[in-house]
Formats: C-alpha cells, sequence, structure tokens
C-alpha cells in the first residue's frame, strides 16, 4: 500500500509541474575535461550550494541565472498578464533575479508599497527552483524605491556633513531595512566623482567632487552595510569606470569620458579602488564611452578593456560586474538586445541587469555559445558567482520575508532621527549679503515653493514646517506646468513682504536630460529678482542653481529633495538650526570647494 501512495504521489508531482521545454544543447561545446571547477576557490558553505544549486541546471538555466528582471514591487492580481509574465519569467525561464525599481505615471514617481512589495516576492520566490536574489537602487536608502521607509538624504548632504560616522549609520540602516522587505542586493554606493556641474543624471547622487573624500565616504558605506552578519546585503560601487565628469544621461545617449589615463586613476578611479579594498560584492558598470581606454562608440559596459583589462586586472576585482541596466539607450542604440548581452559577458560581465527581453537575451547567449563566441565554462564561472553571492546573503536558509515584523524595523526613530541630523548639517549658506540668513522677520517673508511634477509629494513636509510656527505663514504651492498668468498672479498676491523665498526642488532624474528649474520657473524667479524685496533662494536638491540667479541676495543648498531637507531648511532660515555644511562641490565662478557660511542658532 505504501508504495502504491508513493508511486501516485510521483504520478500527481509528473501531472501537475509545467512541462518546460529547454532548447537543445547537445551540439553545444561540451565542458572542458580539464577545467577547473567553477566553484573553486569560494568558502566551503558557498561553494556546498553552488555545487548543489548547479547540478541538475542545463546550460539554459545557467544562463538564465545571470539575468535580472524589473519589477515595480506591486502585487499584481494572480489573473492578470503581468501576474502570468512574472510567474513565466521565473518558473519557466527561470532567471536569476528581480530588481524594485519606480513607476512614472505623468511624470510623478510612485513607490512601492512595503508589505505588497514584500508579499509579491514571497509569492514568486515559491516558484524559483534556485532562491532569486532581489536588488534594489537604495542609494539614500530604502525610501527610494519604497514608501514608508526612513527617508534619508541624498548622497552629496553626507558629503556635505562631513560625518563618516552619519554615513556608515546609512549604510547599516539601509541594509536592515532592506533585508526586512525582502531585498538582499543593494545597488550602492555611487562611486561617481560629480566634478561636472552640468552632469544631468548623476548630480547628488555622488558624495562630491574630491575624489578622497568621496573614497572616504564610499568606504563608509560598504563599513556600515556589512557590520551586522543578521543584515547581510550585497553591495554595489557604481557606475564604472565614473559617470561623473558627463553632460550626457546615459539613459538618453552614451556619454564619454574624455579623460586620459593618469587623470582617471587620480580621479575617477579613486572611489573604485577604495570600495574594492573595502569588500564590495559587486561593480556596475556604466554606458560611458572611455577613448583612453577603448574605441569612442563601445560603451564600457561592453568594452573586454574596461571589465577585464581595468577592474579585473588592474584593479584586481574578483567580486560580481553586474551591468547597468541594458534597456537604457546609452548601450541600446549601439548594439540589439541579445548582442549587447553577449559582448557584456565576453567583455568580463557577470549579471545581465534589466534586459527588455530576456527570453531573447537567453537565445542570443546560447547562440554565442555554439558558434564558440562565449564557452559553457565562462558562462559556468559567472553562475557560480551568482549563486555563492546567494548562499552569502543566507538565501540557502530562507528566501521568505516575514511580513509581520517589517513594521518593527523600516522607519524607525532612531533612523528618522540620524536622516534629519545629516539634513540639518548638510544645509550649506553658499551667500549671505547683508546677513539676510537667518530671517530676521520670518513671518514677514513670502514662500514660493516649486516642485517639479503636479501632484507629487514635494513641499509637503516645508509646508508643515512653515505652519507649526505661524499658520499665517504666506506661501504658494506651484509646479512646472502652471501657465504663466497663473505664476504672475501668485506673484501679484505676494506683495508687501519682508523677504521672498523660493524653494526650488530640481533633483536628477532619468529623461530628463538636465538640470534645471522646468516650466516657466525661470522667469517667475526673474520677475522677483526685479523687485526690491531681497529674494532668498533655496536649493532643495541641485547645488549648482546658484549660477542661473547670480543676483539672489542669499544662497542655500540642502543637496536634496528627501523631507528632512524640507525641515531642515527651514530651520535654518528660522534660525532654530546653526549653518555649518560645506560644499562637497564647487560652483564655477561663485563658489569653491569646501566653501560654506557659518552661521550660529538663534
Amino acid at each position: 500500500m505504501l508504495h502504491r501512495r508513493i508511486l501516485a504521489a510521483l504520478f500527481c508531482i509528473a501531472l501537475c509541474t509545467p512541462l518546460v521545454v529547454q532548447p537543445a544543447n547537445r551540439a553545444l561545446p561540451a565542458k572542458p575535461p580539464n577545467a577547473k571547477p567553477a566553484a573553486a576557490g569560494l568558502p566551503s558553505h558557498e561553494k556546498q550550494w553552488v555545487q548543489r544549486w548547479m547540478k541538475p541546471m542545463t546550460l539554459h538555466d545557467l544562463v538564465a541565472q545571470l539575468i535580472v528582471i524589473t519589477s515595480y514591487g506591486e502585487a499584481p492580481s494572480s489573473r492578470s498578464a503581468a501576474y502570468r509574465d512574472f510567474v513565466h519569467q521565473v518558473r519557466d525561464v527561470r532567471v536569476g533575479g528581480i530588481i524594485v525599481v519606480n513607476r512614472v505615471v505623468n511624470g510623478t514617481v510612485r513607490n512601492a508599497e512595503p508589505y505588497a512589495m514584500a508579499s509579491f516576492l514571497n509569492r514568486l520566490q515559491r516558484f524559483a527552483r534556485v532562491p532569486l536574489i532581489v536588488g534594489a537602487d537604495f542609494e539614500r536608502g530604502a525610501s527610494m524605491r519604497v514608501s514608508g521607509t526612513t527617508k534619508f538624504p541624498h548622497m552629496m548632504a553626507y558629503g556635505a556633513a562631513r560625518d563618516l560616522a552619519l554615513t556608515r549609520y546609512l549604510g547599516a540602516a539601509t541594509a536592515r531595512e532592506a533585508r526586512a522587505l525582502g531585498v538582499q542586493w543593494v545597488f550602492a554606493p555611487d562611486a561617481d566623482v560629480n566634478n561636472n556641474p552640468d552632469n544631468p543624471i548623476i548630480n547628488t547622487r555622488s558624495f562630491g567632487e574630491n575624489p578622497q573624500d568621496v573614497a572616504a565616504q564610499v568606504k563608509a558605506f560598504i563599513e556600515g552595510a556589512h557590520s551586522d552578519p543578521k543584515n547581510r546585503v550585497l553591495v554595489t560601487a557604481k557606475h564604472f569606470p565614473g559617470h561623473g565628469d558627463t553632460n550626457v544621461d546615459s539613459h538618453m545617449g552614451m556619454p564619454s569620458i574624455g579623460a586620459d589615463r593618469p587623470r582617471m586613476d587620480a580621479l575617477e578611479l579613486v572611489p573604485f579602488r577604495a570600495a574594492i579594498a573595502s569588500g564590495v560584492d559587486a561593480v556596475m558598470t556604466a554606458h560611458v564611452a572611455v577613448p583612453a581606454l577603448e574605441k569612442p562608440e563601445i560603451p564600457a559596459t561592453v568594452s573586454p578593456a574596461v571589465l577585464t583589462g581595468l577592474l579585473r586586472n588592474d584593479l584586481k576585482f574578483s567580486g560580481l560586474i553586474v551591468t547597468d541596466a541594458m534597456d537604457m539607450q546609452g548601450l541600446t542604440k549601439q548594439f540589439p538586445s541579445g548582442e549587447a548581452a553577449v559582448r557584456a559577458l565576453e567583455a568580463g560581465a557577470d549579471v545581465l541587469l534589466m534586459p527588455a527581453h530576456p527570453e531573447e537575451v537567453i537565445r542570443a547567449v546560447l547562440n554565442a555559445v555554439r558558434e564558440r563566441r562565449l564557452t559553457r565554462k565562462r558562462i559556468e564561472q559567472s553562475t557560480a558567482k551568482v549563486l555563492a553571492a546567494k548562499a552569502r546573503v543566507g538565501l540557502d536558509r530562507t528566501r521568505f520575508v516575514n511580513v509581520e515584523e517589517i513594521s518593527d524595523v523600516i522607519e524607525s526613530p532612531e533612523a528618522t532621527d540620524k536622516a534629519q541630523e545629516t539634513a540639518d548639517r548638510a544645509v550649506t549658506l553658499v551667500k549671505n549679503d547683508d546677513s539676510i540668513v537667518p530671517l530676521k522677520n520670518p513671518e514677514k517673508a513670502c514662500w514660493f515653493i516649486l516642485t517639479e511634477s503636479r501632484g507629487s509629494q514635494q513641499g509637503r513636509r516645508l509646508q508643515d514646517e512653515l505652519l507649526k510656527r505661524s499658520k499665517d505663514t504666506r506661501y504658494v504651492v506651484l509646479d512646472p506646468i502652471a501657465p504663466a498668468i497663473e505664476l504672475e498672479q501668485a506673484v501679484q498676491k505676494m506683495q508687501d513682504c519682508d523677504t521672498n523665498v523660493v524653494a526650488a526642488f530640481v533633483s536628477s532624474s532619468e529623461y530628463r536630460g538636465k538640470m534645471a528649474m522646468a516650466g516657466n520657473f525661470p522667469s517667475l524667479v526673474t520677475t522677483l529678482l526685479s523687485a526690491k524685496t531681497p529674494l532668498v533662494l533655496v536649493a532643495l536638491g541641485s547645488p549648482y542653481l546658484l549660477r542661473s540667479f547670480p543676483g539672489v541676495a542669499a544662497y542655500l543648498t540642502t543637496y536634496s529633495v528627501a523631507p528632512p531637507s524640507e525641515a531642515a531648511a527651514v530651520k535654518a532660515l528660522y534660525g532654530d538650526i546653526p549653518i555649518t555644511g560645506k560644499l562637497p562641490v564647487s560652483i564655477p565662478g561663485f563658489a569653491a570647494y569646501g566653501d560654506g557660511i557659518v552661521t550660529l542658532k538663534r
């Protein structure tokens, strides 16, 4: 009877398990007879799991493990086409991981909800034969992608605050919240040296323009993220070999680094060397041209000279090389999806991030093996690294999120206080004619709050802080699609003020192409400058905004659009906190690196 039950159960499993037809690989080159095992050199625990997971894999499966697909952190209905596609990619195609990104609707960024995201990740993990690794660009903590988490300022604020203990805390808190949400791979810190004020995509994502200071900040973040073995995450230095000295958004085209190799050694590569010395787990490539090392039409992501010659051989990095998103035009304008993937693997990459068509990529790589552009051994080496990383972060023990414990971790009072402390210490006063800041009569100031999109949350915390001090505070919130007549009416209503304060949100965002006030906002500021009332400009985000409006009476910058930075700006203008921040970048023609006017608390 027992044997019959066992046979019946096996028969049921056979019927219930979806039939997955893998590409035939009989014609593929066999594994070299004396090839070094892919798991060689790994710690015994990681080696054990690499061998266990790899043993039943076909070549198709090995390649699929190198692919990380896109998710918005939402929980689609099981009856939806989106859900069925996720199940197909995870259960049938057997991709190796998922990255959580923002959804943008009508120009407004929408973050994932933590509980829905965790629940859906659990659901997908149940379909995965090998645990999925989940990544996210948590550069300023989990709040960059997920609501309800600690809202840390942007990285440049840490460069201005100049306290490595705060950066270590950011790394540790990011790891803690990431693991609570089901994320094991953090695509941070940004190791770019932003020495180009016209950079439209890095800007405040960088710690600053001084390579040694950026290196110290990168090291501190990694130390913090690796400080608690219970919350072990993979951390990633990006965007190699450096995206700071560029003026093109690589989402829209291919930027070029014009520096020669000696300049790169002295500037761009300094933070990456520090990251490698600090045990960084991964390095993300940049879709940038590097004429000093490679043909100008070849992005670094697909360059053997950059990834193998420079990163592997010269810098001695042996960890994971992950591409930047493969759906970005800095790469797609050069090569089709499949060809780009093959070239990235040929160049030395291990993980293919966000390809637009994962199955097309797998077919292209399999064909490349048949054609002997790639070898099975080469694929096995990268797959072994991916699987070892999964074991390193504990996916061999548990792949599921404890949803009930999320609220005990995210947005803790201590983390919130640390975020606010950083924002307060980052505020930098660059110009202060007649010592107008702190405001002598803040209750008689008029505020113009210039947001970046209609319906965004920008300015909410700032309004709360103003009304907390006086219910009679005069302010107006405007968005960039407001017609000129609406802006004129706003100016007309704001008469008889001692001071006009413009709080302008200007952040880096993909596909925008520039860092500047949007819509008719520049004209509004010009109109206010022509009035007799002194104007204080507060840059919530890019510190370079002063270049466009040199006639302002005072200029403050927070380097961040995060809510704590909004609060810090109000506190600074009211004299509730001292202003002590120092510029981590120079503002050409106006201020040097390290400048910053210090004021005392009132």
